[in-house]
């Protein structure tokens, strides 16, 4: 169930501290008092905890990360006691300890070394812009180093002194140098041969361009695309379906559309589409489509950064929303800001009138809801035994406890269960994203909702099955999987795990001949 998910990673985390720290205690117990295989077992069940964490608890690891008790001093805490416990074993003299002392330190100069050169490497493949669906190839994009060099820095000290502490770790068992110093240099040249790697992309063939060159190439790209109409958007992590709904509108409008983002993340967060989209995170380069031929926006959201796009004076906008209801988002004073506010119809208009909140009636566009179009109002009875197909799509509670903001919570299930009863209706359920995120009573509505909704579809395969064998129906279910694989086929891009944001960029600087019709014939 969803509340004992909570408990249960709460109990997984404070045991794997716990154990950490009994660890360390032991491994401090086992240096004191030279006992060598309590010493052992507890380094390197240290070490293993560790590297599970990284993996494993990545939460826990931040916690740990606030309080500076990062990987960096974790492992130094464990060289450290490892030293203490060479210095208490009889058989290794004092020459030895300062040559495997000075090769440790080493370790760890050429770990903050990789770390220097990791931050430069980042910090040019920081690109002041990112696209999709444009051709970079102007730029000479290049794969993104492996993550444990540029970006794992605590999974890459951890591994990269698994040889050091192993021989350490021999060394004070067996009292043979030769294990410590094996180890010591083994680790060395993963560090070294690590920078060394890493270091080539800052080379001019790996090498990203330097910011004025990519502006330079936008600039001429914007030239030759020549956009008319662009949708603006920023938001949150969540917010991104405030923007896709438009996405098969916007590619269907005349001339040459954009996307304009501003946050990199919201890259990814978009759909599929074939329409270019260009990410601004500095409004300073936001002010290039000054000059660009683009004269009109649309606006899907409100957000603090929309101001920053306002001021450009050569080009109008239009705020266009996600969706309308009779909550007072759906009519508030920001959007006198806009050179106009387009709605889908004459109840949209009335509300914006009765709320009073300073936008002129003339400014008021109706449109229509053109993202609504592949959705076919009812027409009557369908032919032979088809069913009647019904959407069942309800706004969310909204930011204020109006009463009947939703239906979800009075209406929502009694809806569904005589939806679900008669036989001649197939059912689509498509609640708001946000639905449950402000009253946890939506949420739980919903869950029940989507409970019965599966229940039924469990009982109708298990009744089509009896009744009609393996016939039709395995024939539908087979050419849904089919449809389905190739629409994931044509509309995801795989990334290796090390790619970084300009990586992806190089992989998404096209998206293919034809591809938009391919992803109308799976559809």
């Amino acid at each position: 169930m969803p509340s004992a998910g909570f408990p249960l990673r709460r109990v997984v985390q404070l045991t794997a501290l716990s154990s950490l720290l009994v660890l360390f205690a032991a491994q401090l117990a086992g240096a004191l008092l030279a006992h060598v295989p309590l010493f052992v077992v507890a380094s390197a069940g240290g070490v293993g905890l560790d590297l599970y964490l990284q993996r494993r608890q990545p939460d826990l690891i931040a916690v740990l990360g606030k309080i500076r008790f990062e990987a960096v001093s974790r492992q130094l805490l464990r060289d450290m006691l490892i030293v203490v416990a060479l210095v208490r074993l009889p058989k290794v003299n004092a020459v030895e300890e300062r040559a495997l002392v000075l090769l440790l330190l080493g370790c760890y100069g050429l770990h903050f070394l990789c770390q220097g050169v990791s931050l430069i490497v980042r910090r040019n493949r920081t690109l002041p812009i990112l696209t999709r669906n444009i051709d970079t190839s102007g730029l000479r994009l290049s794969p993104a180093p492996p993550r444990i060099l540029a970006r794992l820095q605590s999974r890459r000290l951890l591994t990269f002194m698994l040889p050091a502490t192993a021989g350490l770790l021999a060394t004070s068992a067996t009292a043979q140098n030769a294990w410590a110093l094996t180890g010591l240099a083994t680790s060395l040249a993963l560090f070294l041969g690590g920078t060394a790697h890493l270091g080539t992309w800052l080379m001019p063939k790996k090498r990203t361009a330097d910011e004025q060159r990519v502006l330079n190439w936008l600039d001429t790209w914007l030239d030759d695309y020549r956009p008319t109409v662009g949708m603006y958007f920023s938001g949150g992590a969540t917010s991104a379906y405030q923007a896709n709904m438009w996405l098969g509108t916007l590619a269907a409008l005349d001339g040459n559309p954009l996307i304009v983002l501003r946050e990199r993340f919201m890259v990814q967060k978009i759909d599929a589409t074939d329409v270019p989209i260009v990410c601004f995170p500095k409004v300073a380069h936001l002010m290039h489509l000054e000059q660009s031929s683009l004269k009109m926006l649309l606006h899907p959201a409100n957000s603090g950064k929309t101001s920053q796009v306002l001021r450009i004076p050569t080009i109008k906008h239009a705020f266009t929303n996600h969706g309308e209801s009779d909550k007072l988002s759906s009519c508030n004073p920001y959007a006198k800001a806009y050179d106009e506010v387009w709605v889908a119809g004459p109840a949209a208009r009335r509300r914006y009138q009765l709320a009073d909140i300073g936008v002129d009636d003339r400014d008021v566009v109706e449109v229509g809801r053109p993202q609504l179009t592949p959705i076919h109002p009812y027409a009557g009875p369908p032919a032979g035994d088809s069913p009647t197909t019904v959407l069942y799509a309800p706004t969310w509670e909204g930011w204020t406890e109006d009463p009947g903001n939703t239906s979800v919570i009075l209406a929502g299930e009694n809806i569904v269960r005589e939806l679900l009863a008669d036989p001649g209706v197939r059912l689509l359920y498509k609640p708001h994203p946000m639905t449950g995120s402000v009253d946890p009573r939506a949420g739980a509505a919903d869950r029940r909702i989507r409970v019965m909704i599966a229940e039924a579809n469990a009982r109708s395969g298990t009744d089509r099955r009896n009744a009609e064998g393996p016939g039709p129906s395995s024939d539908a279910t087979a050419a849904l999987a089919r449809r389905t694989a190739e629409l994931d086929a044509l509309t995801t891009t795989a990334f290796r795990p090390n790619a970084d944001e300009t990586e992806r960029m190089l992989l998404q600087s096209h998206p293919g001949q034809g591809r938009a019709e391919a992803v109308a014939a799976a559809t």
